[in-house]
């Protein structure tokens, strides 16, 4: 069992995780920009350490701030959240190289599918249905608005490194393509250091039926059945 978890994340999913870490006996380590010194997952948590400016492309995405808190605090395991440095194999490549436990999938699971262009290729070549779109990198506005135009109204623009729903818009019209483009662009770029952006079909009510795995190092894999996600 870990000895001590470091949390690189913030807000609820942070205390949730340094709660259920308590009743497990095990030690936690909160970080925190500026703006979250007084939050309560800092308060919640044994330890604390400040790892940058408000930004969280200052902050909470900055591998180098998030390895020196490591480094500080003695933690020998890693909580990623969601968002932020979950699905950036970097991260986990680095921790890796640290000897510090990654709490997530494999490297080779997040690059296949932590990047949303990679996984939708990925799909269509084992010969899953994939909602039709762009899945090449869109350079600018104009060309979004080609793109979206091309596809047919209403389309969903969405980061490919984006979780969360952070990083997407919805446009019914070249006006909002452009707009959104923009929007999410810089959304993504300041959630996740990655500001590469596509385009698909908005699927008007849709249903999202998910089914969770979860797996070990040891062998063990379960999954939570299905669910209305």
């Amino acid at each position: 069992m870990f000895s001590k978890i470091l949390i690189a994340n913030r807000g609820e999913i942070a205390c949730r995780v340094i709660r259920t870490a308590r009743k497990l006996g095990i030690a936690t380590v909160a970080v925190h920009s500026d703006a979250d010194r007084d939050a309560l997952h800092v308060r919640e948590a044994d330890e604390a350490v400040h790892i940058g400016p408000a930004p969280s492309n200052q902050s909470y995405i900055v591998i180098d701030n998030i390895l020196k808190a490591i480094s500080q605090t003695g933690a020998d395991a890693v909580h990623p959240g969601y968002g932020f440095l979950s699905e950036n194999p970097l991260f986990a490549e680095a921790l890796a190289e640290e000897g510090v436990t990654f709490i997530g999938p494999p490297v080779n699971a997040i690059q296949a599918m932590g990047d949303k262009i990679t996984s939708k290729k990925l799909a269509a070549e084992a010969g899953v249905s994939t909602v039709p779109g762009h899945m090449g990198l869109i350079e600018d506005a104009d060309e979004a608005v080609r793109i979206a135009a091309s596809i047919g109204y209403p389309v969903m623009i969405k980061a490919s490194a984006g979780g969360g729903g952070k990083g997407m818009r919805i446009a019914w019209n070249d006006a909002e393509a452009r707009d959104g483009f923009r929007a999410s662009k810089g959304e993504a770029k300041a959630s996740f250091g990655d500001d590469r952006i596509f385009i698909e079909k908005f699927v008007t009510e849709p249903r999202h039926i998910e089914i969770q795995v979860l797996g070990d190092r040891h062998g063990t894999v379960i999954h939570l059945g299905e669910r209305e996600c």
